[in-house]
C-alpha cells in the first residue's frame, strides 16, 4: 500500500510503506478520531452489541454502542431481535437513557413521538394540530421517518451489528479458522454471570493493540509466569485471518495437577510465592482440549476470552481521543450448575479491572498516552517477528497481530 493522504480532509501522512512503525499522532489527533467514527465504526466492520440472553423477553432492550454512536437492541413481539440508532427521527434526542429495561414501544420524552419495537414511527403528538391549526401536512409520510436500523447477525448468541451493507457475512469477515475457535469455545447456550466496567486514560487503539500483543503477556503480567497461566515456553501460537485484521492467541498445557501446577499449592519456579487458595487456578476440561488461554479479537474492538474456565466478552467503547471504556460481560453456559458458576467466578478474579493478570493493562495505555504528547510526530516500532504479518505456530514472541490491526486500520481509513 502506497503512502497517501486520507481522503476526508486531514493532512496526516503515514510515515512508511508498512505498519512496523506507528506514529504517535494516531493516538492524539481529533481529526483522525472523527474519521475513525465514519470510516471504521460506521464502515464495513462488525461490532459487538450484546448477547441474546440479555434480552430474553419481548420488549427487553439494552443500550450499547458502535463507536460513539448510541445503539439500542430490542426483542420484538415475534421474538426477533432488532438494533437501531438510539435517536429519535424528529429532533435527534435519545429514546432510551436507562441501560436496560422492558418497553411496549419507544417513546421520545422531548416531543412524544412513538415507535414500535422494529423502529417504525407509530405516533406523532398533535399530528392534526390543535383546533384545526398546525400539525402535519399531507406531504409527511410516517414510513419515511422510522428509526435508523442496524444490520445484525446472531453469532453463537453474540449479536453483532454493522452500519454498512457492504460488510461481508460475519463468518466470511473473520474467516473459517477463527470462526472455528468461536465454535470451539462457545459450545452451548450462554448465560450472563456478571459485568465489569473500567475507563482507560488512553485512546481506544492502545487497548486494541494490547490485546493483540502476545509479546508482553509473560513480561508485564508477573502472575502469568509465577503461577504458570502463560509462559513463553508453553505450546501455543498466533493465528490470523486471511485479511490479517483479526487474530487468535492461545496457549496450551497439561491438566492441573502436573509438574507445573500442584493441586495442593501453586508455586513459582523460584518457590518464592504461593496461593493460599488455589481454587481460582482450577481448570475443568470442558471444551475437548487443554488450551488454557485463548484471546481472540474481532476488528475493530471485540475480544472473546477463554482463560481456564473464565469465559467473557470484552467490548471496547471509544470515549474521545484520550479515553475509552471497557465493558466485560462474564459468561457461563446455560446448563452450568451452581458449582460451575462458582468456579467461573473464582477464575474471573484473574481478569477485570483488578484482575491478577489484567490490572496492569489498565495503566500501561495511559503511560503511552501521556508520553505520546512529547512529540506526536515520533513513532513506535513493532520489530518482533520482523515486518511481516503472518501466523506464528509455536511462538508468541511476535508483534505480527498488532501489525495486522494497523493493516486493517489503514485499509478502512484509506491510507
Amino acid at each position: 500500500m502506497d503512502t497517501a493522504h486520507m481522503d476526508a480532509g486531514t493532512d496526516f501522512v503515514w510515515p512508511s510503506e508498512d505498519v512496523s512503525q506507528i506514529p504517535f499522532r494516531v493516538y492524539t489527533d481529533q481529526e483522525i478520531y472523527d474519521l475513525e467514527q465514519k470510516l471504521i465504526f460506521q464502515g464495513p466492520t462488525w461490532n459487538f452489541l450484546c448477547i441474546d440472553c440479555e434480552i430474553p423477553n419481548p420488549g427487553d432492550y439494552k443500550m450499547t454502542n458502535i463507536g460513539d454512536a448510541p445503539i439500542v437492541v430490542v426483542r420484538d413481539e415475534n421474538g426477533d431481535i432488532n438494533a437501531m440508532v438510539n435517536r429519535c427521527a424528529h429532533k435527534g434526542a435519545m429514546l432510551c437513557y436507562k441501560p436496560r429495561g422492558n418497553i411496549k414501544e419507544f417513546n421520545c420524552i422531548y416531543h412524544n413521538w412513538t415507535y414500535d419495537l422494529r423502529g417504525k414511527l407509530t405516533g406523532v403528538a398533535f399530528h392534526r394540530g390543535v383546533r384545526g391549526q398546525g400539525g402535519l401536512t399531507e406531504e409527511f409520510k410516517h414510513d419515511e421517518h422510522g428509526l435508523e436500523r442496524i444490520r445484525i447477525e446472531n453469532v453463537r448468541g453474540f449479536i453483532m451489528g454493522t452500519f454498512s451493507e457492504h460488510t461481508p457475512p460475519f463468518a466470511e469477515y473473520i474467516g473459517q479458522e477463527l470462526m472455528d475457535n468461536i465454535d470451539r469455545v462457545f459450545i452451548k447456550p450462554l448465560k450472563v454471570l456478571g459485568y465489569h466496567s473500567q475507563v482507560f486514560p488512553n485512546n481506544w487503539k492502545l487497548y486494541v493493540e494490547n490485546n493483540k500483543d502476545s509479546y508482553h503477556a509473560s513480561l508485564l503480567h508477573v502472575f502469568h509466569n509465577t503461577f504458570g497461566v502463560v509462559r513463553p515456553t508453553m505450546t501455543g501460537g498466533i493465528l490470523l485471518s486471511d485479511s490479517r485484521w483479526h487474530h487468535l492467541s492461545y496457549t496450551e498445557r497439561k491438566e492441573i495437577g502436573d509438574e507445573n501446577i500442584a493441586k495442593e499449592k501453586v508455586r513459582s519456579r523460584q518457590d518464592e510465592y504461593s496461593l493460599s487458595d488455589t481454587r481460582m487456578m482450577e481448570h475443568k476440561l470442558e471444551l475437548g482440549d487443554t488450551i488454557t488461554n485463548s484471546i481472540q479479537t474481532v476488528f475493530p474492538t471485540m475480544v472473546l476470552q477463554q482463560i481456564l474456565n473464565a469465559l467473557a466478552i470484552r467490548q471496547l467503547i471509544p470515549r474521545g481521543v484520550e479515553e475509552s471504556e471497557l465493558i466485560w460481560t462474564i459468561l457461563g453456559f446455560e446448563d452450568d450448575d451452581a458449582e460451575m458458576d462458582e468456579l467461573r467466578l473464582k477464575v474471573n478474579n484473574l481478569v477485570g479491572p483488578a484482575g491478577f493478570i489484567s490490572m496492569e493493562d489498565g495503566c500501561v495505555g495511559g503511560f503511552i498516552q501521556k508520553a505520546a504528547m512529547a512529540n506526536v510526530d515520533a513513532q513506535t516500532v513493532l520489530p518482533m517477528g520482523g515486518r511481516v504479518i503472518e501466523p506464528s505456530h509455536g511462538s508468541r514472541v511476535t508483534e505480527s497481530a498488532v501489525r495486522g490491526f494497523w493493516k486493517g486500520w489503514r485499509e478502512c481509513m484509506g491510507i
